[in-house]
């Protein structure tokens, strides 16, 4: 077992880069995630040795990940829905030259600069590319603090193994509550680097670039059908959920992230209520478990999906099951929270009765 700490869920994210062996971190201060840079500054440098680095904004924050992954560097940012959005030239820059880095957002409401309360509006920018272009962010949502840390690691490992940025997409109230987490050991960071990366001509080799600008459009058409089959690769052998009570579910209610856990304290009520209530949760909202939702809307009479926003992942969740039952959705925006009654009464006004 590892060591187990009670940590709010900012600080337990900058922990886990620390010991997953991050060699740096380039980021700017923006409420509800500066804990991170704070924590790391104290913490990482006389530990490990990691660079932590306040950049001048966002922009050059996500450039130097850019400079430093290209070197084969282990590296990561973090940020607040604002600070994504100042990200996402860069972000496509990334994806267009295949450079693995982990980004997260601990988002919060808008749009705008909005509030700094918790919020889920950033899912469309994140999971249908809010940069140009045909890419995606291999894309994982915490639910828990312990899940801060242990997608930490998983975003670094899935980022190296395709050559792509990773997205942990969390939000104000998971990065500042505190719970009991359970740590990973130790990783040293990596002495060895791979053979795509900038760190010098090889000797009686080739250069080595790493570039997105292809000025001839056949080249660039061979660049966008390579990234479109490594995207089917993970979407073949990476998609990540978690579902309770599906066996003898009559209904189903389903979310992200924050947005889960209500779910499931909504659930539990349900029950108690009589009603057969299951729950799904994407983990990874790219790639979406669409099969999933088709499958089980085979055998169930509706499905309610919950989320902190107008309504986004409820597009998925309504294409995977392809009008089969009906999909209700409940949502509020602005920072605030829903809570378990809420859905139980939502659920019973447009979904129970609805679908007798």
């Amino acid at each position: 077992m590892g060591e187990i700490k009670l940590m709010k869920g900012n600080e337990a994210l900058a922990e886990a880069m620390i010991r997953a062996g991050c060699d740096g971190y380039f980021g700017y201060p923006i409420t509800p995630q500066s804990e991170v840079l704070e924590y790391l500054s104290r913490e990482a440098t006389k530990r490990t040795g990691m660079v932590v680095l306040q950049a001048e904004s966002e922009i050059a924050s996500i450039n130097m990940i850019y400079g430093a992954a290209g070197c084969g560097r282990r590296v990561m940012t973090t940020s607040s829905s604002p600070g994504i959005s100042l990200m996402q030239e860069g972000l496509s820059y990334l994806a267009g030259a295949e450079i693995p880095c982990v980004v997260a957002n601990v988002n919060r409401g808008g749009p705008g600069l909005g509030t700094i309360q918790p919020a889920q509006g950033d899912y469309f920018q994140t999971v249908k590319g809010g940069g140009h272009g045909d890419y995606h962010l291999i894309t994982l949502a915490p639910s828990s603090v312990q899940e801060m840390v242990d997608f930490v690691k998983l975003g670094f490992d899935l980022a190296e193994k395709y050559r792509n940025p990773v997205m942990l997409l969390t939000d104000g109230a998971i990065g500042q509550m505190m719970e009991k987490v359970e740590l990973f050991e130790q990783m040293p960071r990596k002495t060895e680097f791979p053979d795509w990366c900038t760190t010098g001509k090889p000797k009686g080799g080739d250069r080595r670039f790493l570039t997105s600008l292809y000025i001839k459009p056949e080249k660039m058409e061979q660049i966008n059908l390579g990234l479109q089959a490594k995207y089917k690769t993970v979407e073949e052998n990476e998609i990540r959920y978690e579902t309770i009570n599906l066996e003898d579910a009559d209904y189903v209610f389903t979310g992200y992230g924050l947005g889960a856990r209500i779910c499931m304290k909504a659930m539990e009520i349900a029950r108690e209520k009589g009603h057969k209530v299951g729950l799904i949760r994407p983990i990874s909202l790219y790639p979406f478990p669409y099969d999933l939702y088709a499958s089980t809307a085979a055998r169930v009479k509706g499905i309610l999906d919950v989320e902190l926003n107008a309504g986004q992942m409820v597009w998925d969740v309504r294409y995977a099951v392809k009008d089969k039952i009906p999909v209700e959705f409940y949502g509020r925006m602005g920072g605030i929270i829903p809570s378990p009654d809420e859905i139980i009464e939502h659920f019973e006004n447009h979904l129970l009765n609805g679908g007798a």
